[in-house]
């Protein structure tokens, strides 16, 4: 869980950067908005579980395809976790493979990178 100590984390330069490569590649409103979404758990989720005040965010596109990567220094990978009907978190990689084309996660030396990526559907 997140230490109190750690400030949270800014998503709104985040958000900006990533709804301005979007415009500007040409996704449509809601897919921007389901990236947004999907941006702020990976955020959230660094910050929360990676122990990370200032998670590394990357967006890159490339050819019809928009990557967005979130860094954190926790080596514990993410897991499906079963949570009954009522609960009020644990279904953000549910979220996530629902809304997004993939997602993945890639070990580094220090903590673990997980993305997520959308093609540009004509």
């Amino acid at each position: 869980m997140c230490d109190p100590n750690l400030n949270s984390p800014s998503l709104t330069v985040s958000r900006e950067v990533l709804r301005d490569a979007m415009e500007r590649a040409g996704y449509p409103d809601p897919v921007i908005g389901d990236a947004e979404l999907a941006l702020m758990e990976l955020v959230v989720n660094a910050w929360r579980h990676g122990l990370t005040a200032s998670p590394v965010v990357t967006v890159v596109y490339s050819g019809s395809t928009l990557r967005v990567t979130v860094a954190d220094r926790s080596s514990e990978l993410p897991k499906h976790r079963k949570y009954g009907l009522l609960a009020e978190s644990g279904r953000g990689l549910q979220l996530i493979e629902g809304l997004m084309h993939r997602w993945g996660v890639e070990p580094q030396k220090l903590g673990k990178r997980v993305w997520f990526e959308l093609d540009l559907v004509a």
